[in-house]
């Protein structure tokens, strides 16, 4: 059966920047994006633009906008992000039945892990983005819960019949007993659900010119202050504690963090770990994923799984990090 994005020719994506008034020069370059398709388009006489076409059906027209309009705030408080261009006052458009939207280009490199100057750096940068995130909620962008993030992830798994059926045992165990920890964690920790990046890998922070800007707010939505920040630390226990303490000097600085959010590190990996599995799995009628993704549904894969499934069953009994 063919997908949506199998229409989506290069002829189509120039037809569309043209129809809002740019001039291209006909080169087309696609972007490493799955999600959604991205491409940068040459214009003639300036700099080329982004192209970003969303897939359909996944997030409404509401939600979209309040992307956009969440990522023009940072803009407009003078926190570095790449927002969407606008016309007429409208940042999404449509053109042969695909929503897009376009964006300056803006290259950079991620941040080097482990620097603890850069994650000062980095650290006031989350804190920027937080103060604004904390002014208003998202009225129409889904929230990080256990229940989407874990046990709807799960569902997707094992009706779907993804695992293969010498793990699936051993598979739904692990995954099922640490859901339960998970419901419990998230019950007994108080935290205050704001906008947060929600996807922020350090490749989606990068660095141009000395100075680092977000890029990528398609998974923005309603969570804890710290789902932004665990992504940042690397190493062992120790290294991690002392990257913490150069984050939240940063950070404090433009917003305040409740330290017991830190028990929820491990417990948003978990999280992390079965969404992503469940992602590949709600993907797999885009060409594109089986053609990146080839171990998928491997009994290799489904192992692996399973032994790190483990290991944050073992996470959670560790004492969560703390700020000194």
């Amino acid at each position: 059966m063919s997908h949506p994005f199998d229409t989506l020719t290069p002829d189509l994506v120039l037809d569309a920047v043209e129809s809002l008034g740019h001039l291209s020069d006909a080169r087309v370059l696609a972007l490493n994006s799955y999600e959604n398709r991205v491409y940068q388009v040459g214009i003639e006489g300036g700099e080329p633009l982004i192209a970003k076409f969303y897939r359909p059906q996944r997030w409404s027209d509401a939600a979209i906008r309040e992307e956009h309009a969440f990522t023009l705030e940072l803009s407009e408080h003078e926190v570095p992000v790449v927002a969407p261009l606008s016309q007429a006052g409208e940042t999404l458009f449509e053109h042969a039945g695909f929503r897009f939207a376009l964006f300056p280009r803006r290259g950079g490199r991620a941040p080097e892990p482990g620097d603890l100057d850069q994650l000062y750096r980095l650290g006031g940068l989350l804190g920027r983005l937080h103060a604004v995130g904390a002014s208003r909620p998202f009225l129409h962008r889904e929230a990080l819960t256990v229940a989407g993030f874990g046990h709807d992830s799960l569902a997707t798994l094992l009706d779907g019949g993804f695992v293969p059926k010498s793990l699936l045992p051993a598979y739904e165990s692990v995954a099922r007993d640490l859901l339960r920890r998970l419901d419990a964690l998230f019950a007994a920790t108080p935290y205050r659900a704001i906008r947060i990046h929600g996807d922020c890998h350090p490749g989606n922070l990068l660095c141009r010119d000395e100075v680092f800007h977000i890029v990528d707010l398609d998974d923005c939505r309603m969570g804890p202050a710290v789902q932004d920040l665990w992504m940042m630390l690397a190493g062992d226990r120790q290294e991690r504690l002392a990257q913490l303490a150069e984050l939240m000097d940063g950070y404090r600085e433009f917003h305040d963090f409740d330290p017991r959010q830190l028990a929820l590190i491990e417990g948003l990996r978990a999280l992390r770990l079965i969404h992503y599995s469940a992602w590949l799995a709600r993907r797999w009628d885009d060409p594109a994923f089986p053609q990146s993704f080839p171990w998928f549904g491997s009994e290799r894969y489904w192992g692996e799984q399973i032994l790190t499934l483990r290991e944050q069953l073992a996470a959670l009994d560790e004492e969560p990090l703390r700020l000194f």
